[in-house]
């Protein structure tokens, strides 16, 4: 981590800007770097800059960069960037260049370097130099969150609180400075912080007014009061009329292309467009023996915008055998450009592995032998114990293998000695990701090892993340398709447990779950045999129209800030670890009981999903829209969603009381949707399967049957895991579950340890059922 803080030098005479405005400010950069190679590597900066000057309405800044070898990558945030030679230039965006006095906005880059990344000296806004002193030492307002999703016609919350003790009381207004008038302040417009309440979040709500037009209208929000450094915000409405987002989407974002010949990608629209859209393709760095062999400007119109059109990129013939890869843009005026990564096939030697579309198709599935054999000495359990489970890597020691477990080059290893014993199929082996800093900040059962404010984010990314990803690199592992899902239950989080929970308030900020995954995803990604899936819930925790579009956004605003942007994602999970259904056989969201929608029955709660895949589908499409890939993938995890045995019920009830109605007909037999640890009467379900439905690369086993959630006592231990009462079968509920029974098996283990008893009931009650 390096900084560098830029306070005011003062007015500086015959300096003119747009709003002719005396200009002094502050500027604070910050870069979080890593190294991909040898003396070469990767950053993302965000600065901070605040007007300490008159009232500016646009705003310019510039600064060097210390070396030559130190590029601004596309994309940037905030600003419109650009860079020439060393001098990089942001400017405003419409929605953020009114900047009153002591109004701050936050912007920053992805960006790569070679030799050092040394940090930028002197910055300036509209032509006026920053000075060199330190930033002020006054309290700093510290937001909850950098944007906020309000849908059109209810609410949405922000909290505020300061970053030190105020010396005395202070006074935060909060008002709209630019943008849509719909979106207003309704309460918390004025909130007051002494020295004993200082560092308690206080909320902020904002209201969406209905309207009958389909723009998602966007406002920035200023928090400031005399005394304190203020904040910005963006608050967006979610429209209940909006359209699809107009994006470029691109099928396959990975080319492999034969040395003298050919390969292709094919570019569309995500929507119908007002005029004719010019799609160009150009080629960026990288080998320049690949180039556009044709489909170098596309044109779709009113009438083809949704028919894929060709790009076809050639290979020339070469002497060497190295396999060289080149970036090609794909872009249109006003659109979010795409990444293609083109992959030389060198005809002389040396392959390089291929990135396929779905790393399960046509490939058998490793067989951990740590679970496999506890598994098989479980009455019945051989009949399980050859199916492919993921492998958890839950805290640092895990990686070098812990508690006579084995680490991950030990499973590696045996991976590929599996791979050789296989035949010609390929070996796909699932690496769970799990450790960040307050990981699972709204639960205890699985509480990690890391804290953000005890240095957790660079110990995640040094200690944890950076092994990992040298591991996985290892050329001997390169013949192998890793999936690594990604930090289970950490987005989701941030959609709805910011005002329950104070750990996930801090994971929403600076060195939280957005930095951990954006590094991890930039490190795992760039390895050409690893694939990446982001963990997004399930239908009973976000399937409510309250919830489902802000998880669409915070996905991909997180994902967005990784150097590949979306394109570092091969796809999303869903039930990781959970037990919800995959398909609800008996009824869906449109049954109706005598006139009512089961949305009505207290099981489904409002909710617009009863099951995962329902869910997910609609997940995935609305997520294309949004902007990411249209090949994205989906996954369930079945392992644990079957609800088979004598309670399932073999078909819908004929009651024709909705609450009735659904209890009876639901193969899903807990006692409320909410509850989550070593669940009664659960079963294994689908077998893992590749490719089970459209749009869905495979039905998976990630959480190995037979391994507690967490346990039902307080037991003393070393991993950080700590007693939640929700895996106590005797708790009596709290308000995430209605106030009722846990439904949790007794004499549960901690997370992650064997649990006997709980085998054995999934393996009775499997559906379909095991021999």
């Amino acid at each position: 981590m390096t900084a560098a803080s830029i306070a005011a030098l003062g007015l500086v005479a015959g300096q003119s800007t747009a709003a002719n405005a005396a200009v002094a400010c502050d500027v604070t950069y910050t870069a979080n770097s890593w190294t991909s190679g040898q003396n070469q590597g990767g950053f993302t900066a965000n600065i901070t800059l605040k007007n300490t000057g008159d009232p500016l309405s646009s705003w310019s800044l510039a600064f060097d960069f210390p070396t030559t070898g130190q590029q601004y990558t596309p994309s940037g945030w905030g600003a419109n960037w650009s860079q020439s030679g060393t001098r990089v230039t942001a400017t405003n965006m419409p929605y953020n260049g009114d900047l009153a006095t002591g109004a701050s906005v936050s912007i920053g880059f992805n960006g790569t370097w070679t030799g050092s990344n040394p940090e930028p000296t002197s910055f300036t806004v509209n032509g006026t130099p920053c000075g060199d002193t330190q930033t002020p030492a006054e309290p700093s307002v510290i937001l909850s969150a950098s944007s906020v999703a309000v849908e059109e016609g209810g609410t949405a919350s922000i909290t505020a609180r300061l970053s030190e003790e105020p010396s005395s009381a202070i006074t935060l207004t909060t008002a709209r400075t630019s943008g849509d008038t719909d979106l207003t302040v309704e309460t918390g417009a004025t909130l007051s912080f002494t020295p004993s309440n200082w560092d308690t979040p206080q909320t902020i709500t904002l209201a969406a007014a209905q309207d009958d037009d389909d723009e998602a209208g966007t406002a920035t929000f200023s928090v400031a009061g005399n005394g304190v450094t203020g904040a910005t915000f963006t608050a967006t409405e979610v429209d209940d009329d909006a359209t699809v987002e107009q994006a470029i989407i691109v099928t396959p974002t990975s080319v492999t292309v034969p040395e003298g010949s050919t390969g292709t990608f094919t570019a569309r629209l995500a929507a119908e467009p007002s005029s004719d859209v010019t799609v160009t393709t150009t080629a960026g760095s990288g080998d320049s023996d690949l180039t556009v062999s044709s489909g170098g400007s596309l044109t779709f119109t009113a009438s083809n915008w949704n028919t894929p059109q060709t790009v076809t990129l050639a290979a020339a013939q070469d002497s060497d055998s190295v396999n060289g890869s080149r970036t090609f843009t794909v872009a249109a005026d006003g659109l979010t450009p795409r990444t293609v990564t083109a992959t030389e096939a060198d005809d002389d030697g040396v392959s390089t592995p291929t990135h396929v579309e779905n790393p399960y198709e046509d490939a058998t599935g490793y067989v951990n032998p740590d679970w496999s054999s506890k598994a098989a000495n479980e009455p019945g359990g051989s009949a399980v114990a050859n199916i492919s489970t993921a492998v958890w890597l839950d805290r640092i020691a895990a990686i070098e293998g812990a508690g006579g477990a084995m680490g991950l080059r030990a499973h590696l290893d045996e991976a590929v000695r599996q791979d050789a014993a296989n035949g010609s199929a390929p070996l796909t082996i699932q690496i769970v990701i799990y450790n960040l800093p307050n990981r699972d900040c709204s639960a205890l059962a699985s509480n990690g090892e890391l804290r953000i404010s005890e240095n957790g984010f660079n110990r995640y990314k040094s200690e944890y993340i950076d092994p990992i990803a040298e591991i996985l690199s290892d050329s001997a592992y390169s013949n192998l398709r890793i999936v690594t899902i990604i930090e289970p239950d950490s987005l989701p989080n941030l959609v709805t447990n910011l005002d329950r929970f104070a750990d996930c308030r801090e994971a929403n900020g600076t060195g939280g779950y957005r930095d951990g995954i954006r590094y991890a995803l930039d490190q795992l990604h760039a390895i050409p045999n690893v694939y990446t899936y982001l963990d997004a819930a399930h239908h009973a925790w976000l399937g409510w129209d309250s919830n489902f579009q802000p998880a669409v956004n915070l996905f991909y605003e997180t994902v967005a800030g990784t150097a590949d942007g979306v394109d570092s994602v091969d796809g999303f999970i869903v039930n990781t670890a959970n037990y919800s259904a995959t398909v609800e056989p008996h009824f869906t969201i449109n049954t109706t009981v005598n006139g009512q929608s089961v949305r009505q029955s207290k099981w489904v709660d409002w909710n617009y999903y009863v099951d995962e895949q329902s869910f997910a589908s609609d997940l995935r499409s609305a997520l294309i829209s949004k902007g990411f890939r249209s090949g994205l993938g989906m996954l369930i995890d079945t392992s644990r969603n079957g609800w088979g045995g004598s309670d399932r019920p073999n078909g819908p009830s004929s009651s024709n009381q909705v609450d009735e109605f659904v209890d009876q007909s639901r193969i899903d037999r807990r006692i409320h949707a909410g509850n989550w640890c070593n669940q009664s009467g659960a079963g294994m379900g689908e077998r893992p399967t590749a490719s089970p439905a459209p749009g869905f690369d495979a039905y998976v086993w990630i959480k190995p049957p037979g391994e507690s959630d967490g346990s039902s006592e307080e037991i003393d231990n070393d991993e950080g895991k700590r007693f939640d009462r929700m895996c106590d079968p005797t708790y009596e509920g709290n308000e995430l579950n209605g106030y009722n029974l846990t439904g949790a098996l007794p004499n549960a283990p901690i997370s992650g340890q064997w649990f006997s008893a709980q085998f054995r009931e999934l393996l009775a009650n499997a559906y379909p059922p095991i021999n």
